[in-house]
């Protein structure tokens, strides 16, 4: 929820870091000041849209972590998937991401952002109650065996993400107009901390859950699959206390500073170079990820056959290090900016496949290993996330940026898929280690999808030759006097 500041010489001190203890409060009050001002929005309003949107991403985030994550990939595996077909409906998410231009387009001639959202997440959501009512009818009564509950699950995952492609584009929209712009990372910051926090302590039990239940593992993600709809849908709720905003005032209110209509506003993208720079680095950085970022659970579950309930721990272990780092990076890319952080966090976020060539199932690489991996990946994609959705929000327009939203979620939705694809080939190479090749060129396609991020510009970054400087003050210090 984001907006241009018109009043920056009131909020300067919004800048200077904020401690933890300090930084919900510090963070309701200064957007109470700043969206008032601009939007004429009360501070009982604003303050319950802040706390309600924090809520509703926690609810929202435990329900696709049921639906999208390790849980379910084990389940597929329980069916009899194998690996690279689990790879490419992993792929279905990213390459539906086409249809979020068209969403956008339709979105913006609604009347309300909440309305438009609640109602296409709401059929989405509940479409996955198809797949509970097959797993327990199926074990139950026999109708439906594996091969036809894997084809039902990817048909559900292909509808929804359809209807889902529809509202994407407009929430980020909903969130940018409440949001104040130097308040981005450390709000965000703290509202992904909460999220990953409830995931921290949810996902393991939901994964022991599954891995415990007497009726078997498939019947258990059956029961974990009933508590994650009603988790999705209680996150719906909460939607009903974030502050309305209409589509077509905010386009009125904005053709001032060149809103377009019809296909010109769908185009106007294309004037705009520096947004291409970012469609080109989130395009490369995509398709580079994703052709490892799926096959990493796999990697775990099939190849080297650990327990779910184990590697449920693993994920948890990277969401409490993407947890503690979380405000940390979020304050410090409001002092330096998104761009710089990308580029140092991203070198490192590159060469992480690499190290995964280092573990086995020996009692090091279970206990020690991979344990460090995940702690280490979770840190470092806590700044990615954060920055490159910051960052997003700073090179798209006021004016239309619904559209720029929902093409910056096509173009790596694309190339994404085409990852995955890779990858899921790399997975079966018969000449030699499919996994050796696969996390070998993840790195080096990572390493080079950084390099557009040099050329695009941001205006409140500094630049990348005075990052180290600004982040180690005492060395140039020291420096400087080891030269006298």
């Amino acid at each position: 929820m984001n907006m241009n500041l018109k009043v920056r010489e009131e909020i300067s001190y919004l800048a200077c870091p904020v401690t933890f203890e300090q930084s919900q409060q510090r963070i309701l009050a200064e957007s109470v000041l700043v969206a008032e001002k601009l939007q004429k929005i009360s501070k009982p309003e604003i303050r319950s849209s802040l706390r309600a949107s924090t809520i509703e991403g926690v609810f929202a985030a435990l329900f696709y972590s049921i639906i999208g994550g390790v849980l379910l990939s084990n389940f597929l595996l329980d069916l009899g998937a194998s690996p690279v077909f689990i790879g490419l409906l992993a792929s279905i998410p990213q390459l539906l991401n086409l249809f979020q231009p068209l969403g956008a387009y339709f979105a913006d001639r609604s009347t309300s952002r909440r309305s438009w959202s609640i109602s296409i997440f709401l059929s989405s959501r509940l479409l996955w109650l198809i797949v509970a009512l097959a797993i327990f009818c199926g074990n139950e009564f026999h109708i439906i065996d594996h091969l036809q509950l894997v084809q039902l699950t990817l048909a559900i995952i292909l509808l929804a993400n359809v209807i889902e492609a529809f509202a994407r584009a407009s929430c980020v929209s909903w969130m940018a107009a409440l949001v104040p712009e130097r308040l981005r990372g450390r709000y965000f910051g703290f509202r992904n901390s909460s999220i990953n926090l409830m995931n921290l302590l949810a996902v393991p039990l939901l994964g022991l859950v599954v891995s415990k239940y007497p009726g078997g593992r498939v019947q258990g993600f059956g029961v974990v699959l009933i508590i994650g709809i009603v988790f999705g849908l209680i996150s719906l709720g909460y939607q009903f206390l974030i502050t309305d905003v209409n589509p077509i005032e905010e386009s009125v209110s904005s053709k001032n500073t060149g809103s377009l209509e019809g296909w010109e506003t769908v185009l106007s993208f294309l004037k705009d170079t520096n947004f291409l720079k970012f469609l080109l680095y989130s395009g490369l950085w995509s398709f580079a990820v994703n052709v490892s970022a799926p096959f990493f659970n796999l990697y775990l579950l099939d190849k080297l056959s650990i327990d779910v309930s184990v590697v449920t721990i693993y994920n948890s272990l990277g969401t409490g290090a993407n947890l503690l780092m979380l405000i940390f990076w979020g304050k410090l890319a409001d002092r330096v900016g998104n761009r710089p952080l990308l580029v140092m966090v991203g070198i490192l976020v590159a060469l992480t496949p690499l190290l995964w060539l280092f573990g086995q199932t020996d009692a090091i690489s279970l206990w020690i290993w991979f344990p460090l991996l995940h702690l280490l990946g979770g840190a470092t994609w806590a700044a990615i996330d954060l920055c490159s959705g910051n960052l997003l929000m700073g090179v798209a327009p006021t004016a239309n940026r619904s559209i720029y939203f929902a093409l910056a979620a096509a173009v790596p939705g694309v190339t994404g898929a085409m990852g995955i694809i890779v990858g899921g080939v790399s997975t079966t190479l018969a000449s030699t280690d499919g996994w050796d090749v696969l996390f070998s060129l993840s790195a080096g396609l990572r390493l080079f999808a950084l390099l557009p991020l040099l050329f695009i510009w941001e205006q409140r970054s500094i630049p990348l030759s005075r990052l180290w400087e600004v982040l180690f003050p005492h060395s140039k210090k020291l420096s400087k006097a080891a030269n006298i």
